[in-house]
């Protein structure tokens, strides 16, 4: 099954700039998760990371892949409509860098989730080579209730 962007905007609240996931090509809604971000030379981040070396900051990597993480668990699911938050992440590993051409594969499979707060394994890739890997927690809010963000 293939999610479009305009599903994915049903699905999840993210919008430019900082929507960063362009399809999702393969789910098991609740369980396990690909998607993919074609990373262009004119993405607003470029401009100042780094003139002369664009390097597609890690931080924008880790949140393409919560997003791929919230996708999946919120498609056709009873958690439709809540709110997808950062709880932490761990021991995520950044093994190259992705630059300007590449196309970013990025995989999320739940390990576990208990009410509302979960954990699952994270994994992104250009070509078949691994650039970032790890785990990560999260919580899905509400949306209208009072909590932190991450």
């Amino acid at each position: 099954m293939t999610i479009e962007i305009d599903e994915i905007e049903r699905i999840i609240p993210h919008r430019y700039p900082f929507l960063l996931v362009d399809r999702i090509v393969e789910i098991e809604t609740g369980k396990r998760g690909v998607g993919i971000k074609n990373v262009t030379a004119n993405e607003w981040f470029f401009e100042g990371h780094f003139p002369g070396r664009k390097i597609m900051p890690g931080v924008l990597v880790v949140e393409a892949l919560a997003q791929v993480a919230a996708v999946t668990l919120l498609h056709g699911a009873e958690t439709g409509g809540k709110l997808p938050l950062f709880g932490g992440i761990e021991q995520l590993r950044f093994r190259r860098p992705v630059v300007p051409g590449d196309q970013l594969r990025l995989e999320f499979e739940l390990e576990k989730l208990r009410g509302p707060v979960g954990k699952g394994r994270v994994r992104a890739s250009v070509d078949g080579k691994v650039v970032a890997d790890g785990s990560i927690t999260f919580a899905l809010a509400d949306p209208g209730g009072s909590g932190e963000s991450g």
